[in-house]
């Protein structure tokens, strides 16, 4: 499969050791940053619907990091989502109002690199003793230009997720094409007219991408340095169609579901309403917590032809140093990059999605009883950022450890295939 931001978590005390040991289009210059070695550190942490996981970690990281700097403090502000624009806009427009340390999404590395008023952090990354354990392909959703400018601290894809009761008791098996996917999903419907053959919805644009993608389209290419959009191109109303065909009364009906995102279309299948949906590693503690527990099992969406794979967006956040910064030395110091093997093993908490460390992909692995591995894509996302829009694909293939589906996927799942990501 291919991939166009995922999710994993990577610890944060390795990302403020190393970083410590919706876009806007115009700022003002950055300001020259520092090398302050006492002070307050600045940091800027999406919300989340449930912080206290994410809390918990980032403030045992904390705690780790200022045992390691003396004389530094460390203010985490938390940011909603839904207001990051104005957020970063003020910051970028303002360099005195802006933190040192910043989460961001990798589909807003090439705007806010733009900008300038991130640090390019190739440097850093480079002679930092644990860069080198990084998966190239996950570094590369940090990159714009041939820069660097945060470090990967989690990622994640979206596959198909289905009902295994569901489909033994109709006698189907996972869909080996996109074609066999919409004919699966009207069996489930007609059979089961409470259930929708696949939860997805009109505003989920990361379910409808694939469709595009393994179609041959693209919503936009480059040219002459500049983007246009693709989206009136044969390949790309194909996949459009496709998609649309979904949102019919025979699968998933307009009235219902011509309005659903992705988390209400994730919801839907972990409330036992669907016979399957578009979700992502990130997905699977909400799945595991709902009616289909022990019920579910997670396949790559397949492309248009047996056997393949269609490309999936990868996506996931970053930590970003800004170049105003006055503590910029202790941001990007190389040392204590990474406080021990405990922190390695907390990589995968506190959202249970796929290590992009390879050491802690091993060590998961090991981790993981193979009564309950099944397979679970992870492919990183693509990336040369050169301002493109959101999405991201990628030709490279990396697989998790398989944690995030407890039930046995069908034989088509047991090849351990991978799907092949597509850069955005």
């Amino acid at each position: 499969m291919r991939v166009r931001r995922t999710f994993t978590a990577i610890s944060v005390s390795a990302a403020l050791a190393l970083l410590a040991g919706c876009a806007p289009t115009q700022s003002a210059p950055a300001a020259a940053g520092g090398d302050d070695q006492t002070g307050t550190l600045r940091m800027w942490l999406f919300d989340e619907a449930s912080r206290a996981p994410k809390e918990a970690a980032v403030d045992e990281a904390i705690t780790e990091f200022k045992a390691a700097h003396a004389g530094v403090d460390v203010d985490v502000q938390w940011v909603p989502v839904e207001g990051r624009a104005d957020k970063f806009s003020g910051a970028f427009n303002d360099p005195s109002n802006a933190p040192d340390v910043a989460e961001f999404g990798n589909t807003d590395v090439a705007s806010y690199a733009q900008t300038g008023a991130l640090s390019d952090l190739t440097g850093d990354i480079s002679s930092w003793s644990e860069g080198k354990d990084l998966l190239p392909s996950v570094l590369d959703t940090a990159k714009s230009g041939g820069k660097t400018y945060g470090l990967p601290w989690y990622t994640g894809i979206r596959a198909l997720y289905y009902r295994t009761d569901v489909f033994t008791e109709l006698g189907l098996k996972p869909p080996t094409t996109l074609a066999e996917l919409t004919d699966d999903a009207r069996k489930i419907h007609a059979a089961k007219p409470d259930l929708y053959g696949i939860s997805t919805g009109g505003k989920y644009t990361y379910a409808l991408l694939p469709f595009v993608w393994a179609n041959g389209g693209d919503v936009a290419k480059q040219d002459g340095g500049k983007w246009a959009s693709t989206v009136e191109a044969p390949q790309a109303k194909a996949g459009i169609t496709a998609y649309a065909n979904l949102l019919k009364d025979d699968i998933c009906p307009p009235a219902a579901c011509a309005n659903l995102t992705g988390t209400q279309s994730v919801t839907a299948f972990a409330g036992g309403k669907a016979g399957m949906t578009i979700g992502g590693d990130f997905n699977r503690k909400a799945v595991e917590q709902g009616a289909v527990k022990g019920k579910y099992a997670v396949v790559p969406l397949p492309g248009t032809t047996p056997g393949s794979v269609a490309p999936a967006f990868a996506g996931g956040n970053l930590l970003g140093v800004f170049g105003a910064s006055k503590r910029h030395g202790v941001v990007c110091s190389s040392r204590s990059c990474w406080p021990g093997r405990s922190t390695r093993r907390r990589c995968t908490t506190p959202w249970a999605t796929c290590p992009r460390w390879r050491a802690c992909r091993r060590s998961s692995r090991r981790a993981t009883p193979r009564s309950s591995r099944s397979w679970t894509p992870s492919p990183p996302a693509r990336s040369s950022c050169r301002a493109r829009p959101a999405g991201r694909r990628s030709t490279a293939r990396t697989c998790c450890p398989p944690r995030c589906s407890r039930s046995r996927p069908a034989a088509r799942t047991s090849t351990g295939r991978s799907p092949t990501p597509r850069r955005r």
